[in-house]
């Protein structure tokens, strides 16, 4: 199955070297699983030519917000309403979980409350799942098909599904606690408060459910790709 990964951001250049870009990452993350990867730099607007290049869509994280102005952003809204239109399906991570939703009738805010970083627990059905996360912005108003399937008491939408159209998240299980360190260390000085930096900085080392993320991705990529097939 050949999933194009949406480049929305990019890693710190002090981290890509030994940390690599989102592109590595998620393809570290959801490696053995029988997928194969092209890249797209759409905040570079280097955009598909086509909706049906890949079988699955994946968005990534950016620094960028997605009320914000910038060039990419209203061509990548205008993607994912083409691809969500087709029933191709779409993951989408903390800004790729965002851009869909403004793209599909949501809302998406700088949050007043502030930040998540490093390791947070959500609920999802039930089973508490811990992950890394890196925000401030947040989804605040839902699309009409969206339904929540994962959140916290900080993070109310923080896991969507729409059928089998989109699944998406808000924390990052593609991170590794070293890239949070490498965020810390360069990205979050003067911009995330000290008592937020050093509660991450105390859970470093707990155990990640980032595998259990990457299983129902996976799943949710294969059995969307199977219904689409199904219905023609």
């Amino acid at each position: 199955m050949r999933i194009g990964i949406l480049q929305c951001g990019q890693s710190p250049e002090q981290l890509k070297g030994e940390l690599g870009d989102y592109p590595e990452m998620f393809t570290r993350l959801l490696s053995g699983r029988g997928f194969q990867f092209d890249v797209y730099h759409v905040e570079e607007m280097q955009f598909p030519d086509d909706i049906h290049d890949a079988d699955g869509w994946l968005l990534t994280g950016s620094r960028h917000g997605a009320y914000e102005d910038h060039a990419f952003i209203p061509p990548l809204e205008d993607l994912v309403r083409r691809i969500y239109a087709a029933g191709i399906p779409m993951v989408g991570i903390c800004f790729g979980h965002q851009i869909i939703a403004q793209a599909l009738g949501g809302k998406v805010i700088k949050h007043p409350r502030g930040w998540a970083v490093g390791a947070q627990d959500y609920d999802f059905g039930g089973k508490t799942v811990t992950l890394n996360a890196w925000h401030q912005d947040q989804v605040v108003a839902l699309p009409p098909d969206a339904e929540v399937v994962g959140s916290n008491e900080f993070c109310q939408n923080a896991a969507l599904v729409y059928g089998d159209r989109a699944f998406t998240v808000q924390a990052h299980p593609e991170f590794h606690d070293a890239f949070v360190q490498g965020l810390m260390d360069t990205r979050a000085k003067g911009v995330v408060p000290q008592p937020l930096l050093d509660r991450a900085a105390q859970r470093m080392g707990e155990p990640r459910d980032s595998d259990l993320l990457a299983d129902r991705i996976e799943t949710f990529f294969k059995m969307s790709r199977a219904a689409a097939e199904g219905a023609v």
